[in-house]
């Protein structure tokens, strides 16, 4: 695990970031899908229910139609012929292939029951003729109401089917004529509904048994289908169209759409699996979902990306300010040691000249002297050479310290860097022949004219090259100086492939008094003095130090 506390608060950043971004972005996004959703899902449920709602009123009218039309075919008859005619078996077996060719057969047979319920005359397939319906449920109610649809039943024939009856009557004679419907031509009729591949319809009398064919996917469930009469929808409400949602005696979610026939006495009943009518609703659910996971896949991804770059901005941010917070200190430093410098230079350069002069002015009474006889004669002159050496490098060093200082005034004018980095290589291009160092230039033509101090920049790059030369004494190497545009700026670099910096002197080399040189060979104010000219020149310089591989200076240049 790592303990380093910076890069723990970039990952916990980083943490709070792409929080805060996949929330903001994925909660909107999935409240107004679901909101739309919600709204779609219920636009469709209304939308299924009127479809389902419109398709079953028309399918119990055609159903209506029929039944009333077959009762309304039986009256004509009755009315339109007397008790004589429809008495003679020849005649009505005329009647019934008249009716089978007109209406398709729908009608399987025609008989004739006088009022005590004994059939007087039939035309049809069984044999029927001498039948007696005086017990028939059929029979009781067409003589109390004067006509009948009744419900299907076996009969006399075993095999179901239902009546349709009249009944006739002139004076104190009455008679009743009735026909059989064909239940599989009504089973058609009726089963012509199917939507989708569970949908559906059949028909249940007010005992809930069934009044078509039963379907292998209806369980025969007397209680359970008594309870479209009972429970869920109101009797009384014959034209009323209605629609629930409930679970089959094997638990599956169905809608029903049921509507009364034959005022009440029959339900019509569309059955389909919930999942099958809304199986387009499904569908667009699913997409969304699929989508709405795609969309919050690809927010996460590109969080995890743009988070990503936005901490390593904010990591490089906090690291130049860093740098800039450690070049203010730099800075701050070197002012202060700066007007110490200015302080301590004046105060020792006079005593350090009046040594110099009382050193000389001992030289000059020594040779004015009789001394060749003397021991010490070469002991007084070393002493006193050595006087004079060391104070002229008091001098120097003094020197070195108020222009550090920035006492000494410099004249700022127009210059062509170029010219002046190869007045400096002129310079240094004796020693460097020695050193067994090749000093090549890679300059840029045409550079703009910089304003600054031509002495003070002299002094920064012999500065440097010094440096480099120092660097490269013992085996001789490559000095390299270039010069270039670079995003508004001139760039200059002085580069070595000498001994290179130690990384932890790297931050400590623009220190004042700072050298890794040996005693007696650097002061340590060189770097300063360079980096507090280019810093008052509006400048910048940086380096860069592989050890035993070589050392960059590159000094910035803004200009307009």
């Amino acid at each position: 695990m790592d303990n380093n506390p910076k890069k723990q608060h970039y990952r916990s950043l980083e943490r709070k970031i792409r929080n805060t971004i996949i929330l903001m972005s994925i909660i909107p996004m999935f409240l107004i899908s679901g909101i739309i959703l919600y709204q779609f899902y219920t636009a469709y449920h209304k939308k299924v229910y009127a479809h389902l709602g419109e398709l079953i009123l028309k399918h119990k009218q055609s159903i209506d139609f029929f039944l009333i039309e077959k009762l309304a075919d039986i009256r004509f008859l009755s009315n339109t012929c007397g008790i004589m005619d429809l008495a003679d078996e020849s005649f009505l077996q005329t009647r019934l292939a008249e009716f089978k060719n007109d209406y398709a057969n729908v009608f399987v047979d025609i008989g004739v029951v006088d009022e005590t319920g004994n059939q007087i005359a039939y035309a049809g397939p069984f044999k029927l003729g001498k039948a007696s319906y005086t017990d028939a449920d059929w029979f009781q109610d067409v003589v109390k109401n004067g006509h009948v649809i009744s419900d299907v039943f076996l009969g006399l024939r075993g095999l179901p089917h239902f009546i349709v009856a009249v009944k006739e009557g002139v004076g104190d004679q009455s008679w009743i004529i009735r026909a059989t419907i064909d239940f599989v031509k009504f089973n058609t009729l009726v089963h012509s509904i199917h939507i989708g591949e569970t949908g559906f319809a059949f028909i249940l009398n007010k005992k809930g048994a069934f009044q078509t064919k039963s379907l292998a996917d209806i369980i025969p469930d007397e209680e359970r289908q008594m309870s479209f009469y009972r429970g869920d929808f109101d009797p009384t409400s014959h034209h009323q169209i209605n629609i629930i949602q409930k679970d089959n005696s094997a638990g599956i979610h169905n809608i029903y759409v049921t509507a009364f026939l034959k005022d009440g006495d029959w339900m019509l009943v569309y059955q389909q699996q919930t999942s099958d009518a809304l199986v387009a609703l499904n569908k667009a659910f699913k997409l969304t979902l699929f989508i709405m996971f795609l969309c919050a896949a690809i927010v996460i991804v590109m969080t995890y990306k743009i988070t990503t770059k936005i901490v390593r901005i904010i990591m490089k941010a906090d690291h130049e300010k860093q740098r800039m917070n450690l070049k203010v200190v730099e800075t701050g430093k070197l002012a202060s040691v700066g007007q110490l410098a200015s302080g301590v230079a004046h105060e020792i350069n006079n005593p350090v000249a009046i040594m110099v002069e009382e050193a000389g002015w001992i030289m000059d009474l020594l040779e004015e002297e009789d001394l060749e006889n003397s021991d010490n004669k070469k002991e007084f002159i070393r002493a006193l050479t050595q006087i004079r050496t060391q104070g002229d490098r008091c001098k120097q060093i003094t020197h070195k310290l108020l222009s550090f200082a920035r006492k000494s005034d410099a004249v700022v004018e127009d210059v062509q860097i170029n010219e002046l980095i190869e007045e400096v290589v002129s310079l240094s291009s004796q020693r460097a022949k020695y050193g067994k160092v090749q000093i090549e230039l890679n300059l840029k033509k045409n550079l703009p004219l910089l304003k600054l101090s031509p002495s003070e920049m002299q002094q920064v790059l012999l500065n440097l090259i010094n440096n480099a030369l120092d660097a490269m004494e013992k085996n001789g190497g490559l000095l390299s100086i270039s010069s270039r545009l670079n995003n508004q700026r001139i760039e200059i670099d002085v580069k070595d492939n000498g001994q290179g910096i130690p990384e932890s002197n790297i931050d400590r080399i623009f220190d004042p008094f700072f050298t890794s040189k040996p005693v007696g060979k650097g002061t340590g104010l060189g770097l300063s003095i360079c980096y507090g000219i280019i810093q008052k020149m509006g400048g910048e310089i940086e380096v860069q130090s592989v050890l035993n591989e070589g050392t960059c200076f590159r000094i910035k240049f803004p200009f307009s």
